[in-house]
C-alpha cells in the first residue's frame, strides 16, 4: 500500500497515528466489513502487512509541532522562492503541466479509488491540463508585471507574492482542486496544505509525486510545499493564530465560509473563498433543445456534489414542456454503479434525509415532481430504506415570484436535483430583463450559462449579467476551458471581494516600482509645477 508520513522541509516525518484509506467500491460492496478493517488498522488491532488488498493507502496523522513547523519551514522558503524570476516560476507550472499529462492515468485511478466515477475522473483530469495549459499559463505570465520606459525612468507595475499561502481543501474533488496550489506557487508564495482526514491519500500522493518534483526541477527550495494530514479545527486556529501566515484558500460552504473569512480578517489574514454555488441555466425558445436538455443533465453528475454543476433551470415557457420531457427521458439514463464502472455518473449520498425534506418542502409549496425522488441501490434497484444513492429528480416550479421561497431554488442543495423554473404566463411581458434580473438576484455566483439562438438575446443577456465567476453560452456548463478561470465568483460564493479566482492574482497584490537615473528630486516634485506657472 501506499504510505505517507507529513511533509516538511522537503523531509517525510512518519507519524505514530495513521489514517487508512479503503478503496471505496469496496466501501459499496461491505460497508461494515470496511469499517471494521479501517478501524482495526487505526487502532492497532490489525497489523499494515496483514491488511488486505482494498486497503490502498495510509497517511500520518500531523501533530500541533508539526503544523507549526510546516509555517516555520514555509516562511524561511517564501524568502528565497518569492526573488525566483517570473520566468522560473512560470516554468514550474509547465513542469507540472507535462507531469500531470504523463501520470494521467495514475491520477485518474488514484480518484477512482476514493471514489470518483471514472468518466467524471477523467473530466477533473482534464480540467487539471486546461487550467495550466500554455495559453493559460501565457494569459496570467502577462497579469504579473508591465515595464514602461520614459527619459529617464524604468516604471514597472507587477504582482508581488503575499508569502505564506495554507491551502484548505474540500472533502470532495480533493485532488482537482487542491493543485490549484500550483498557481500560488507560482506567484512566488511558500504553500501549505492540510489534507482533509477523511480523504488524504490522493492530497498526500499527488502533491508528492507532482508538485514536489516540479519545483525541484525548476531549484525552487524544497521546502516551499509542506503536506500534513491533520485535525481541520487545531490547524485552522494555528493558521489563524500564527504571524507567518498571510493567506488562507478555504474550500467548503458558504455559511462557515463568511463566517471563516470575517476571522481571517481579524486576524489579519487575506481570505480567497471557494464556497457554495447554486447555479442557473436559462433555455429561451430558440435554443437547441436537444442540447439544453444534455447539458441540464449534468445537474446530476456526481450526485450533484459538485459546486458548478447547474442547480436551477429557468425555461422560457414556449418550449418548457417539450424541454422537460427531453430532460426527463435523458435524466433515466443516468445510474448509480461502482466507480469503476464506465457508465457509473451518480455516487453515494450521506444525507438522503435533507434531500426528501428539500423534495417535500417543493412539493407542499406548489412544485410538480417531474421524474425521479426515489433512492436507489448500486444496482439502480429502488431502495428506500437503505439506498446510497438518489435517482436523478427534477420539477417544474411555475413562476418566478416566489421560486426561491424553496430551498430547492435559493440555495445549493448538494443533491441530484434540479428545479425547473417556469415564468408565469403574466411575466412574460419584458420576459429577458425579468430572468437577468433573477440571475442577478441569486445570492450565490459562481458561474451562469445561457442557451438561445438569437444574437440579440444573447448580447443582452451576457451584457446585463453581472452575477458569477464565470458565463457560458451554448456549450457545457461545467467543460473546462483554456483561459477562463475553473473557480470563484461573487456574492456566498467567493463571500466579500469575491470574484473569478485565479489563485496566481488572488495570492499575489500589486506593487508599482519606478527605478531612476540621472533625476534630480526637486525637479520630479516642481518641474511640471514651474512649467505650468511660466506657460
Amino acid at each position: 500500500m501506499l504510505s505517507y508520513g507529513s511533509y516538511v522541509d522537503g523531509q517525510d516525518r512518519p507519524g505514530t497515528k495513521w489514517v487508512y484509506t479503503v478503496r471505496a467500491s469496496a466501501m459499496l460492496r461491505d460497508f461494515f466489513g470496511s469499517v471494521r478493517t479501517k478501524r482495526g488498522l487505526e487502532k492497532g488491532a490489525m497489523a499494515p502487512e496483514d491488511a488486505p488488498p482494498e486497503v490502498i493507502g495510509r497517511c500520518a496523522v500531523a501533530d500541533e509541532h508539526e503544523v507549526e513547523a510546516a509555517l516555520q519551514s514555509a516562511a524561511r522558503a517564501a524568502a528565497e522562492w518569492s526573488a525566483a524570476p517570473l520566468a522560473t516560476r512560470m516554468r514550474l507550472v509547465e513542469v507540472f503541466h507535462d507531469l500531470a499529462r504523463e501520470k494521467h492515468d495514475e491520477i485518474v485511478d488514484l480518484m477512482i479509488s476514493e471514489g470518483h466515477p471514472s468518466v467524471l475522473a477523467r473530466w477533473e483530469a482534464a480540467g487539471i491540463l486546461a487550467n495550466t495549459s500554455a495559453p493559460t499559463r501565457a494569459f496570467l505570465a502577462s497579469q504579473m508585471e508591465l515595464r514602461v520606459s520614459t527619459e529617464q525612468r524604468e516604471l514597472t507595475v507587477r504582482r508581488v507574492a503575499d508569502g505564506v499561502v495554507c491551502l484548505n481543501p474540500p472533502q470532495n474533488a480533493t485532488i482537482a482542486n487542491v493543485l490549484l496550489g500550483v498557481w500560488a506557487l507560482a506567484a512566488g508564495n511558500a504553500l501549505v496544505v492540510r489534507a482533509p482526514r477523511s480523504a488524504p491519500l490522493g492530497v498526500m500522493h499527488i502533491l508528492r509525486e507532482l508538485i514536489a518534483p516540479a519545483l525541484e526541477a525548476v531549484g525552487a527550495p524544497a521546502a516551499a510545499l509542506s503536506v500534513l494530514c491533520s485535525d481541520a479545527p487545531t490547524t485552522m486556529r494555528a493558521w489563524l493564530e500564527s504571524p507567518l501566515v498571510d493567506d488562507v484558500m478555504y474550500f467548503g460552504g458558504s455559511r462557515q465560509g463568511i463566517d471563516f473569512g470575517a476571522r481571517c480578517v481579524a486576524a489579519g489574514k487575506k481570505p480567497v473563498l471557494e464556497l457554495a454555488g447554486n447555479d442557473i441555466c436559462v433555455v429561451w425558445d430558440d435554443a437547441d433543445l436537444d442540447l439544453a436538455a444534455e447539458a441540464l443533465t449534468e445537474a446530476f453528475y456526481g450526485s450533484g456534489q459538485i459546486c458548478m454543476v447547474p442547480n436551477v433551470a429557468v425555461v422560457h415557457p414556449a418550449v418548457a414542456d417539450t424541454l422537460l420531457a427531453k430532460l426527463a427521458e435523458r435524466s433515466a439514463a443516468i445510474r448509480p454503479g461502482y466507480p469503476e464502472e464506465p457508465g457509473t455518473l451518480l455516487s453515494p449520498v450521506l444525507r438522503t434525509d435533507l434531500f426528501k425534506a428539500v423534495l417535500d418542502q417543493a412539493l407542499e409549496g406548489g412544485a410538480e415532481l417531474v421524474c425521479g425522488g426515489r433512492r436507489l441501490d448500486v444496482e439502480s434497484e429502488p431502495d428506500a430504506v437503505g439506498g446510497l444513492f438518489l435517482e436523478p429528480t427534477v420539477i417544474r416550479v411555475d413562476g418566478l415570484k416566489g421560486a426561491r421561497d424553496l430551498d430547492a431554488v435559493r440555495h445549493e442543495t448538494f443533491f441530484p436535483l434540479l428545479p425547473v423554473v417556469v415564468p408565469a404566463p403574466e411575466e412574460t411581458q419584458g420576459l429577458l430583463e425579468s430572468v437577468v434580473n433573477f440571475v442577478n438576484s441569486n445570492e450565490y455566483g459562481l458561474r451562469n450559462s445561457l442557451w438561445a439562438g438569437s444574437p440579440r438575446v444573447i448580447d443582452q443577456f451576457v451584457a446585463g449579467v453581472r452575477s458569477g465567476g464565470l458565463l457560458k453560452v451554448n456549450d457545457s456548463h461545467i467543460g473546462f476551458l483554456p483561459v477562463l478561470p475553473t473557480h470563484g465568483g461573487t456574492g456566498l460564493t467567493g463571500g466579500p471581494g469575491g470574484e473569478a479566482n485565479y489563485p496566481m492574482l488572488r495570492t499575489s497584490h500589486l506593487q508599482g516600482v519606478s527605478v531612476a537615473q540621472g533625476v534630480r528630486p526637486t525637479d520630479a516634485v516642481f518641474a511640471d509645477l514651474m512649467k505650468e506657472a511660466s506657460a
